[in-house]
């Protein structure tokens, strides 16, 4: 993976100027992820799942060739985000990390005013709408793009849309504290701490979008899409985060993936 476009180094990624804008972005992908489930009953901001009833399905090609294309829409947004990052660096242009946030944002208000037009039917419809993979698609492209903009802008340190690597993560940075002392133990409960944190922050992000989604059906999705907009003005607009650094070394092989 490229690490030439990373915006953040540990110092800043541990600040308590950035720290905020991590368990943003895990609330918003929480809050996607609980949404995408009230509307439709799926988990669309990490693969796992996805995958897994792409297998279970197995021999239903059409409901496969649909879940097929959800798990490749993350990807794409994946992709997407290191396109419009690596490409500008290649041309000898700063990266504008801040680009593909605003276009989740703007990814999740157009589904919140499409699904509030009746563009995906019923919210929450208690029978499968032939939309609803259209709406799990482009969630799926958008959490996509958030996470690989995150994980470049960061030297893959940090993800914001899974919990499995976190929760990971916190164990072996718990159990790392207690064999340790000094500089080593601070920094394995500094990841520790970071780690719950996101961990709090995704399910607070979905408890919070209950009520909203009980308030304003697809609307709900503005609010997941305002807090990552809060997310990149703290962190990924260069000028205004200063503490950022635009061209940090790669990172070693031993820095562990959040």
């Amino acid at each position: 993976m490229l690490m030439s476009v990373a915006l953040h180094t540990p110092p800043t990624i541990f600040s308590m100027r950035h720290v905020p804008s991590w368990l943003l972005l895990a609330l918003a992908g929480g809050a996607v992820n609980a949404g995408a489930f009230m509307a439709c009953q799926r988990f669309v901001t990490h693969v796992t799942g996805l995958t897994t009833q792409l297998g279970m399905d197995i021999g239903l090609w059409s409901l496969m060739a649909e879940y097929g294309v959800v798990v490749l829409c993350f990807i794409a947004g994946a992709g997407a985000s290191v396109l419009a990052l690596e490409g500008r660096h290649q041309r000898g242009k700063e990266p504008l990390h801040a680009v593909p946030l605003v276009l989740v944002s703007f990814v999740l208000a157009g589904v919140a005013v499409a699904g509030h037009v009746g563009t995906f039917g019923p919210f929450g419809a208690s029978v499968e709408q032939p939309t609803d993979f259209l709406l799990l698609s482009l969630l799926s492209f958008a959490m996509g793009l958030q996470n690989a903009t995150v994980a470049t802008s960061t030297g893959m340190a940090i993800r914001t849309t899974h919990m499995t690597g976190p929760a990971t993560d916190l164990g072996v940075h718990l159990a790392t504290s207690f064999f340790t002392e000094g500089e080593a133990r601070r920094n394995a409960l500094r990841g520790a701490a970071l780690r719950g944190g996101k961990i709090i922050a995704f399910a607070t992000g979905g408890a919070l979008m209950v009520p909203v989604v009980h308030a304003g059906g697809y609307l709900a999705f503005l609010f997941p899409g305002m807090t990552i907009v809060a997310a990149t003005a703290l962190s990924f607009i260069p000028g205004f985060s200063v503490e950022a650094r635009p061209s940090p070394p790669a990172l070693s092989r031993n820095h562990r993936i959040a």
